[in-house]
C-alpha cells in the first residue's frame, strides 16, 4: 500500500510540475488569474461565496460548493487525503483528466473516491454503508442516483442468479437503500421549486408536469439532450472523448456477452461473474454520455469507473497493440490536457 501510495503521490506532483509549465502560456480569459479556477469550478466558487444566485447555477449540485466553502484549495488537499485510504483498494493510473482528478477543486476527486468505497462495500455485503458512499457521491454529481444499481443488483439480482429465495427483509431493504442516493437531486430540485415556483411570475419550467430545474438549464444552458450535442461544430468533442468511450463500451459488451453465456463458469479473469453488474452500469453511463450530455465529460468521469482500469488490463494483455496505443494515448492527452487547463482553453 506504501509504494502504491508514493507512486500515486509522484503522479499528482507530476501533474502539478506540469500546470506549472502551463502558467506560461497566456489564457485565453485573463480574469481568472488563479490557474486552478477554470470552468466549473468558477461556478462552484461562486455558488460557495454567495449561493445559488443565478438559474443557471442550479446544474450543479451543492456538496462541491460545500467543500468550497471551507478553502479553496480544499478539494486537491483532501483528494490527497482520500487517495491515502482509496490506495489499498483501487489504483487511479493513467488518468484522463488530471487536473480535474488530482488538483483543481472539482467534484471528481470526491465522486470517484465515494463511489469505489460504495462498490467496495457492496462487494463486502455492507449495503447500508454503500448507500451511505453512493448518495454522498450523488451530491457531488446527480448521475450519482445511478449507483443505486450495485445495491438493487447485490440484493435482488444476485441471489436470483444464483437461485436463491429472497427474504422480505432483503426486498424492503432493497428498496430503502436504493432510494437513498436520489435524494440529493431530489432535495436540490425541492429547494429550486420552493424558491421560484411560488413566486407571482414563476419561470416556465415550474408549470411542467415534472417540474425539474435540473434538467431545464442543463437544456437551456449546456444543451444537453437526446442528439443535441450532435452537431458537426463538436466533432472534436466526440473524437477526444472516442478511446475512453469505445474501451468501456467494447470490453463491457464482450464481457457481458461471455457472462451470459456461461453465467456461472467464472473462466478467466476478466469474465468473473462481479463484473458484470460494473459492465452494466458502464454501459449506461456510456450511453448518456453519447446520446444526451456533453460526450466529452467521459474524460473526467471514466477514473470513477473501475471498468475503465479492467478494459485497460484487457487491452494489455488480450490484444497488446491496442493496449500500447491506449497508454500512449493517456499519457499524451493527460499532459495536454493540463496545458489546455492552463490556457482555460477546452474541453474542461
Amino acid at each position: 500500500m506504501q509504494r502504491l501510495f508514493l507512486l500515486t503521490l509522484v503522479s499528482r506532483l507530476a501533474a502539478a510540475g506540469l500546470l506549472l509549465v502551463a502558467r506560461f502560456f497566456p489564457p485565453f480569459d485573463a480574469a481568472t488569474p488563479h490557474i486552478l479556477l477554470r470552468w466549473d469550478a468558477l461556478h462552484f466558487l461562486h455558488i460557495a461565496r454567495r449561493g445559488y444566485v443565478y438559474e443557471h447555477e442550479w446544474a450543479f449540485l451543492p456538496a462541491p460548493q460545500f467543500v468550497l466553502s471551507l478553502s479553496v484549495l480544499a478539494s486537491p488537499f483532501l483528494s490527497l487525503l482520500l487517495a491515502y485510504d482509496a490506495s489499498s483498494t483501487i489504483s487511479l493510473s493513467l488518468p484522463s483528466s488530471p487536473v480535474t482528478l488530482f488538483l483543481a477543486p472539482y467534484a471528481e476527486p470526491f465522486f470517484t473516491y465515494l463511489s469505489y468505497k460504495g462498490m467496495l462495500y457492496c462487494a463486502q455485503s455492507r449495503y447500508s454503508a454503500a448507500a451511505l458512499a453512493f448518495t454522498l457521491a450523488a451530491a457531488f454529481r446527480s448521475n450519482g442516483f445511478l449507483l443505486s444499481g450495485f445495491i438493487i443488483w447485490g440484493l435482488l439480482v444476485q441471489p436470483v442468479l444464483e437461485r436463491k429465495p429472497i427474504r422480505v427483509t432483503s426486498f424492503l431493504s432493497c428498496v430503502v437503500l436504493s432510494v437513498l442516493p436520489f435524494a440529493p437531486f431530489i432535495a436540490h430540485n425541492s429547494a429550486a421549486y420552493f424558491a421560484f415556483c411560488s413566486a407571482a411570475d414563476p419561470p416556465e419550467w415550474c408549470m411542467r408536469r415534472l417540474p425539474l430545474i435540473y434538467s431545464y438549464v442543463q437544456a437551456r444552458y449546456w444543451n444537453s439532450g437526446f442528439l443535441r450535442y450532435w452537431t458537426l461544430q463538436q466533432l472534436p468533442n466526440f473524437l477526444i472523448a472516442a478511446p475512453p468511450l469505445l474501451a468501456i463500451s467494447t470490453f463491457s459488451v464482450h464481457h457481458l456477452r461471455h457472462w451470459l453465456k456461461s453465467p456461472a463458469d467464472p473462466g478467466r479473469a476478466f469474465f468473473s461473474a462481479s463484473i458484470a453488474p460494473h459492465a452494466i452500469h458502464a454501459l449506461v453511463m456510456s450511453a448518456i454520455l453519447l446520446f444526451m450530455s456533453h460526450t466529452q465529460i467521459v474524460l473526467r468521469l471514466a477514473a470513477s469507473m473501475p471498468i475503465t482500469y479492467w478494459a485497460a488490463a484487457w487491452l494489455l494483455l488480450e490484444h497488446p497493440k491496442w493496449g500500447r496505443v491506449w497508454i500512449t494515448w493517456s499519457v499524451l492527452w493527460g499532459a495536454l490536457s493540463i496545458l489546455l487547463w492552463g490556457a482555460f482553453l477546452p474541453p474542461a
